[in-house]
């Protein structure tokens, strides 16, 4: 099922996407479960936000698509190459990215997305999934120039508004024959099956929960495919993720420094 997190009548609610309504539930599913309240919403009278906001932190991936490593010349790594963003950077669907006045390159990096639901510390590859809530889409903006720089990814990946989430987060899509699709401007930049991730959601998992117990809410971004490349003022950046949705944002500035 999809649920969805959206603002109606100044309220935020959590609900069931089913045939163009929101099937409004009680509570934040991951904790309360999925009762209803009985109310339906029109999805056109809603406003869709970040599906969740991470409880501590966004955890991504480098380099896990071996043709996107290839096209900055590096060598997939074989163990996954973690990074935090903060979860400041979380925006919603149809929310701006702001690309900052400090940064003169500004990179999209469609990614699948996955929403942890269970305290996890030490998990088994086997038993990953088994704390897996769902799957939602990602955008890892980055200001390439900075990441450049500094020679480490903090600051280049943790710009408010560099981490685009949505529109919904699906419970039960089937990685292996889901793809990954992403357009600025409605030209095809990304596209490749999720099966051409070098480690799969449960090695990841597997791998961060050894590092740093990851909690409910957490998310985990697991990394893009090749054809990044930059954004400007007035571009539209849709990820698509098939079974999911289409994660929809615009560019603009920043206001200059003063």
């Amino acid at each position: 099922m999809k649920i969805a997190r959206f603002s109606h009548n100044d309220g935020i609610r959590f609900g069931i996407l089913d045939e163009g309504e929101l099937v409004v539930l009680d509570g934040d599913p991951m904790f309360a479960g999925f009762e209803t309240t009985g109310e339906r919403i029109p999805l056109a009278d809603a406003a869709l936000l970040a599906p969740v906001i991470p409880r501590s932190k966004v955890v991504c991936v480098g380099r896990n698509y071996h043709d996107h490593a290839a096209e900055f010349g590096n060598v997939a790594p074989e163990e996954p190459l973690l990074f935090l963003k903060p979860n400041t950077s979380v925006i919603g669907p149809g929310d701006a990215i702001v690309r900052p006045a400090i940064s003169e390159r500004t990179e999209f990096e469609g990614e699948l997305v996955a929403v942890i639901g269970r305290i996890a510390k030490n998990v088994k590859a086997e038993d990953a999934l088994d704390y897996v809530f769902g799957y939602t889409v990602g955008n890892d903006v980055t200001a390439r120039d900075l990441q450049r720089k500094d020679g480490q990814w903090t600051r280049g990946k943790g710009f408010d508004t560099f981490c685009p989430l949505g529109p919904v987060i699906e419970t039960e899509l089937d990685v292996a024959s889901a793809s990954i699709e992403t357009r600025v401007n409605g030209e095809v930049r990304q596209h490749a099956p999720l099966t051409d991730m070098i480690h799969s959601v449960a090695d990841i998992i597997a791998y961060a929960s050894a590092v740093f117990t990851l909690l409910p809410g957490d998310v985990i971004m697991t990394g893009t495919p090749a054809g990044v490349g930059e954004i400007v003022a007035g571009d539209t950046v849709e990820v698509e993720v098939s079974g999911v949705g289409i994660l929809r944002s615009a560019v603009r500035d920043a206001a200059p420094l003063s």
